[in-house]
């Protein structure tokens, strides 16, 4: 039951903990997704709420869902404004020897009949920037926390691989294929005026194995 996933609640917002697999958006060819399941999120309200950003399907970790019309529309004022923070955690697969860094490379879509679509680094695309930083290395690959400045499609994965030459362990796409993708939407930072700011984290998944004891 996604109820029992909630990070934070109170009468405008909630944050969830979504677990990797499952879709925000109802995935064209059917089958479950956060939205489908709104209702289990409701807690006494007789609206359900509504996810303000997205992440990938194979992404765990921060959601943010707004409770009312008033709150969605504060929230999206925020996110626009870029004062939302998002803190990722990712296992690169490979040592990093630097210990921070800013990736500054614009993307966009890219589609073929044989590959379907992904996002590529494109001089001529949106805007995209990622401040990242080491945190552990250890059997040849290393755990490294991602803060995007923009919030472009698929951003942290295509600037891992951009970054690093390697990409992150269990992308299929962009990374190292083979297992659970190891990205995680670790913590969630909401400013809200006169309201208290959401400062949210959630914990690593079971998924990333002895990762979360080292995160």
């Amino acid at each position: 039951m996604l109820e029992q996933r909630i990070l934070f609640i109170d009468a405008g917002a909630m944050v969830i903990d979504k677990p990797a697999g499952l879709p925000v958006d109802a995935p064209r060819r059917g089958g479950d997704s956060i939205a489908a399941r709104l209702d289990e999120l409701k807690c006494g309200f007789k609206r359900a709420p509504t996810p303000m950003h997205r992440l990938d399907q194979d992404t765990s970790g921060c959601l943010l869902l707004a409770r009312n019309a008033d709150a969605r529309a504060a929230l999206q004022q925020a996110f626009e404004a870029r004062a939302v923070q998002k803190y990722y955690l990712a296992v690169i697969g490979r040592e990093v020897a630097e210990e921070s860094g800013e990736i500054d490379v614009a993307l966009a879509k890219q589609s073929s009949a044989e590959a379907g679509w992904r996002m590529v680094g494109d001089p001529k695309g949106q805007s995209a920037v990622t401040r990242w930083r080491r945190l552990v290395v250890k059997d040849g690959q290393t755990l490294v926390e991602f803060r995007p400045v923009t919030g472009r499609t698929h951003q942290i994965r295509v600037h891992a691989r951009l970054g690093f030459d390697c990409g992150i362990v269990g992308d299929r796409v962009y990374g190292t294929p083979g297992g659970p993708m190891l990205l995680h939407a670790s913590r969630l930072v909401v400013p809200r005026g006169r309201h208290a700011a959401i400062d949210v984290t959630a914990p690593l998944p079971e998924h990333f194995g002895t990762w979360a004891d080292e995160a």
